[in-house]
């Protein structure tokens, strides 16, 4: 029927003529409601039937009614169309205008996609898609999900993975605040002065790792910290049920990338960055204890041969951070990581390392008599310059977590 109708939209189709040997059957003068066909008696004394051939279609949930094609039937049961006339031979422009609707409807979904502006004045939103500003703009959150590529052994996110969604974020939170021009966060002032951050302070606490198909939720924000430098810091929660799983706080100064010395923070970069300071305390306490410099003959777990590759490098030339947490692990002894997992580390970055640098990696075990392990680590060139001075907590695995929990603190300026 369907072939029928849209065939005589365009070519007349002549009457069935009646058939002088049909049985003839009357129905008499009413009407007729039989499973929604519709007959009545015309004027002529012949029976008309009209029937709809389908069901509207529906276009984006929208029904689109189109004129059903008629077709009628004598009182002998033979079914014919009626006289072309110059109005119903016309095309039928129903579908064309639907898929008119279709491509303009399209359109403004795509345009209302491509809409930036902020709803709200505390709520920005991330024009990159990558994640949004809270808090009046201090706040910066992005959710990350746990690929299988990010597991481990454990089947728990490692902890490299826990320190690169920090490092995204931090990177992420200057570019959707308009700050970042090039390199690792530079501000536009840093650039006209080759100006970079550089990381000389990180402490670490994680209370729970995340595991394959989780959802974390990693706000960040930064704060001052002295004349001359700037304080990060990161709180990463489970985006389900707002557990808390790590807290992060970070030192950071500025470093000539010529020189590659460190730089006093000039008066135009703080004026770019001050702004976007909070007035609030470290969300990991700071564990004031001193760092120890390991040696030979206090190491215990030497490992030697340390070489980064090219993908260690970051867009500055020298090894990313979180490279050398790898390297530090690496002279752990294998029954530590075995029966326990890191709980907490404290790392001091003393001296940045390139590609062509050969390094070493020591590691002491202090035994406090608990089933909590500490270590003391330290990562150095082959000519024995320091590199990194790290401590790291191990807690027994699948062992509770009663530790603080961590919120974003109010912004008091």
């Amino acid at each position: 029927m369907v072939a029928t109708a849209a065939t005589s939209s365009f070519f007349p189709v002549t009457p069935s003529p009646d058939s002088s040997d049909s049985k003839k059957k009357r129905l008499g003068n009413g009407s007729i409601n039989l499973g929604g066909i519709k007959s009545k008696t015309s004027s002529s004394g012949n029976l008309q039937v009209k029937a709809n051939a389908q069901a509207p279609p529906k276009i984006n949930g929208t029904k689109v009614v189109t004129p059903p094609a008629e077709v009628f039937k004598n009182e002998d049961g033979v079914s014919f169309h009626p006289p072309r006339t110059f109005i119903n031979q016309l095309p039928d422009w129903s579908m064309l205008l639907a898929a008119i609707t279709t491509v303009f409807l399209a359109a403004e979904k795509q345009w209302m996609m491509l809409d930036w502006k902020p709803k709200r004045p505390d709520m920005l939103i991330d024009p990159f898609g990558i994640g949004k500003i809270v808090q009046d703009g201090l706040v910066f959150r992005q959710n990350f999900s746990i690929r299988s590529y990010e597991i481990g052994a454990d089947q728990t996110a490692s902890i490299e993975t826990v320190m690169n969604h920090l490092q995204e974020t931090a990177l992420n939170h200057v570019r959707s605040a308009g700050l970042l021009v090039d390199g690792f966060g530079s501000t536009p002032e840093m650039c006209k002065k080759n100006l970079i951050w550089v990381v000389t302070r990180m402490q670490v606490v994680v209370d729970r790792y995340p595991t394959w198909g989780n959802v974390v939720q990693v706000d960040t924000w930064v704060s001052a910290s002295g004349k001359n430098c700037m304080r990060r810091d990161w709180l990463v929660r489970d985006s389900k049920t707002g557990e808390v799983l790590t807290r992060a706080s970070s030192i950071w100064v500025m470093m000539n990338k010529v020189t590659r010395r460190l730089s006093k923070m000039p008066e135009e970069v703080r004026g770019e960055i001050e702004p976007y300071f909070m007035n609030s305390e470290p969300v990991v306490a700071e564990d004031s204890r001193k760092l120890v410099k390991l040696d030979d003959s206090s190491a215990e777990f030497v490992r030697k041969g340390l070489t980064p590759k090219w993908s260690d490098l970051d867009v500055n030339q020298h090894v990313n951070n979180v490279k050398y947490i790898g390297w530090i692990l690496e002279s752990a002894p294998l029954p530590i990581l075995e029966t326990h997992e890191l709980s907490s580390m404290t790392l001091e970055y003393r001296r940045e390392c390139g590609r062509d640098s050969v390094l070493q990696s020591l590691t002491a075990v202090s035994d406090n008599g608990t089933d909590e392990i500490e270590c003391q680590h330290l990562l150095r060139l082959e000519d024995g310059s320091e590199v990194t001075r790290g401590r790291t907590q191990w807690r027994p695995k699948n062992a509770k977590i009663s530790g603080n929990v961590g919120q974003i603190p109010a912004d008091t300026a």
